[in-house]
């Protein structure tokens, strides 16, 4: 039973960082590679937090989510602990956009393409 589960109902491959609190810290964890009408569990255990963060970009980079959490994220498979000072620690801001699961123990979010 997957806790967090991201379906992409795009036409394009998504790349999907995840931010959420781990023993009472934020950490960012990366890239999960989901392909066009495809699902993938990233969170595998039932939730422990109301809030999760997500950051997703298409193949070229561009930011599929509008977000207004920042966090860190890197170019190649990352786990990141703490979300200040990321340029300092050598990493990329993102703005992840805060999903509210409502304290459920499962929660799907469905990624789309919003406008040009």
């Amino acid at each position: 039973m997957a806790g967090f589960t991201v379906c992409n109902q795009t036409l394009d491959v998504v790349n999907v960082a995840l931010g959420e609190e781990v023993d009472g810290q934020f950490q960012t964890d990366g890239w999960w590679t989901i392909g066009a009408n495809r699902c993938v569990d990233v969170i595998r255990s039932e939730l422990a937090s109301r809030y999760v963060y997500i950051y997703a970009t298409d193949v070229f980079g561009n930011a599929i989510l509008k977000g207004a959490t920042e966090m860190c994220v890197d170019r190649r498979r990352f786990t990141i602990r703490g979300i200040g000072n990321c340029w300092e620690r050598g990493y990329i801001a993102a703005r992840f956009h805060e999903v509210d699961t409502l304290d459920q123990v499962r929660w799907t979010m469905f990624l789309r393409r919003s406008g040009p």
